[in-house]
């Protein structure tokens, strides 16, 4: 049994998540508090599995109780974060501190919402309980990996590392479960005369803006959501937004994103799979793909396809994936090229980059 503590000043949706918590046969919510110095007690007396985590509460909000948390006993933790532009701002803060996922609870008609996110919100308790935690970075280390980027290759411009890059070539990036911090990990990492990137990263609407905009405010490359009929210009990464899917094609010599409302595809929206196959028809080998932490196997087969049309793929490693089931599958699928730690993916692509000449021939 999957063991949970509620945390939430709304004794409703205290009620809510107990009653649907309950309701699975293979967890039970051991306990409810309304306020983190509660929670704290109730997490020592009885060692959940998994916490559910309120952002705004009295006393002491949920990221500052959060990041004690992390640093003092680490332990996967699901957010439950509101639909409005600075409920996705501190929700991207709780991710960095390390909580697993979220759930987006609507401001309106509370209760019949959070009843129709049922079974969201037992999937990424689910997830979360199998997820591997890792102990918060102090903060001194943290503000230096964010600010580090690819300043970390030594204080060389970015011009000496990769020199002109041809436009042809494209980087493509899918993640879930995890990703938003590892994305991070690999976008601080490129220079400012990268090629350019696109990016699906699972999260639902409202969240890819403030995911966008905190990531354009770390990286030496300009980092934006998607928008459709884009051209992809080197330098530049671009993020599906949430609840649309998003694909590449070409416009004569230009790569452009393509933003669209779509089916679900492998459950999801925007979906990995959507973007790496529009990369294996219309980048071949001029892509570059990358599949970092997730769950499920959104993608696998679309990058077996785009290794088939001549790409060159990285997948993340069991170890350092917070959730290993995207990876996984895409290693079973035979789409991996090679599989490495996260800290070691962007500097193996540069170093790929950096090394053929003839890949920069427009």
């Amino acid at each position: 049994m999957i063991r949970v503590v509620v945390v939430d000043d709304s004794a409703l949706v205290r009620s809510l998540l107990a009653e649907i918590i309950n309701r699975q046969p293979d967890m039970e919510c051991v306990g409810t508090a309304n306020d983190p110095l509660i929670a704290r007690e109730m997490i020592r007396e009885l060692n959940p599995d998994v916490i559910t985590l309120d952002i705004e509460m009295p006393k002491m909000d949920g990221i500052d109780f959060l990041g004690r948390l992390m640093r003092l006993r680490p332990m996967p933790v699901v957010m439950i974060s509101t639909l409005t532009e600075r409920g996705a701002d501190i929700t991207m803060r709780a991710l960095e501190l390390g909580a697993v996922d979220f759930v987006a609870k609507p401001r309106i008609g509370l209760a019949d919402g959070i009843k129709e996110l049922a079974t969201q919100i037992v999937d990424k308790v689910r997830v979360a309980a199998s997820a591997h935690i890792r102990r918060a970075p102090t903060s001194a280390a943290g503000a230096s990996g964010a600010a580090g980027g690819a300043a970390q290759d030594g204080g060389r411009s970015a011009s000496t590392l990769l020199g002109r890059v041809s436009t042809e070539k494209l980087i493509c990036i899918g993640a879930s479960t995890g990703g938003t911090e590892a994305i991070k990990e690999i976008l601080t990492r490129m220079p400012a005369d990268s090629p350019g990137i696109v990016i699906t990263q699972h999260m639902p609407p409202g969240f890819t803006t403030s995911f966008a905009a905190r990531l354009n405010g770390l990286c030496q490359i300009t980092v934006q959501e998607a928008a459709n009929g884009s051209r992809v210009l080197p330098g530049h990464a671009y993020i599906a937004p949430g609840g649309k899917q998003f694909r590449i094609d070409r416009s004569g010599a230009n790569y452009v994103c393509v933003v669209e409302d779509g089916e679900l595809v492998n459950r999801h929206r925007p979906s990995v799979e959507v973007l790496f196959k529009s990369a294996a028809k219309v980048v071949g080998k001029n892509a570059f793909g990358i599949m970092l932490t997730g769950m499920g196997n959104d993608g696998a087969k679309a990058m077996k396809e785009m290794k088939d049309a001549g790409s060159y793929n990285y997948v993340q490693d069991e170890a350092s994936c917070i959730v290993f089931g995207m990876p996984r599958e895409a290693i079973l699928h035979g789409a991996a090229d090679e599989v490495l730690p996260l800290t070691a993916i962007a500097p193996a692509l540069l170093n790929k980059l950096g090394g053929t000449t003839d890949r920069y021939r427009v």
